[in-house]
């Protein structure tokens, strides 16, 4: 099955947090690709991977970045598909840097940007797998399943609460 989703990460060092959007679109089944490459030391790279993303069947691209994370912007500039920015906590400002670096965006090129972190891999993850779900039944039953599993787990949680605390 071709990928749906590309994750690319300007370090190999951010492989740690982009493996929670990885295990959210397993356990989605959404296919996927995963490459490294810097907007600032393999820009010709990067520039060639948003450029064909589209014909390799690509439908959003998820990018993770730290530091002056400018990976998700260069990448947005190259295409039309929805691109998803995932600050990577990896520098001493503990990712503000990051995080500021992704969602100021000039108008006209949108990179939706979530939270700093494995949350916000994970989130990233939960977004293109939204965005698929709009014109693929099969992902959009996952989501709904996904949202009411989360949905029992907090009632369960308060139940317990209360068990403790009447």
């Amino acid at each position: 099955m071709k990928p749906l989703v590309g994750i690319l990460m300007g370090s190999d060092s951010d492989l740690p947090v982009m493996e929670e959007a990885i295990k959210v679109l397993k356990g989605f089944d959404i296919p996927f690709e995963v490459e490294v490459a810097s907007a600032h030391r393999t820009p010709e790279k990067v520039s060639h991977y948003a450029k064909t993303a589209e014909e390799r069947g690509l439908k959003v691209i998820i990018a993770g970045a730290g530091g002056a994370a400018h990976l998700a912007g260069v990448i947005a500039s190259e295409t039309i598909l929805p691109v998803i920015g995932v600050p990577i906590d990896s520098s001493p400002l503990k990712g503000i840097d990051s995080l500021l670096s992704t969602v100021q965006m000039p108008g006209g090129v949108p990179v939706a940007t979530v939270a700093i972190g494995k949350a916000g891999a994970r989130n990233a993850a939960i977004l293109a797998a939204e965005i698929l779900a709009l014109t693929d039944e099969r992902i959009r039953k996952g989501i709904t399943a996904f949202r009411e599993e989360m949905r029992k787990g907090v009632e369960e949680k308060a139940r317990r609460v209360k068990d403790v605390y009447p």
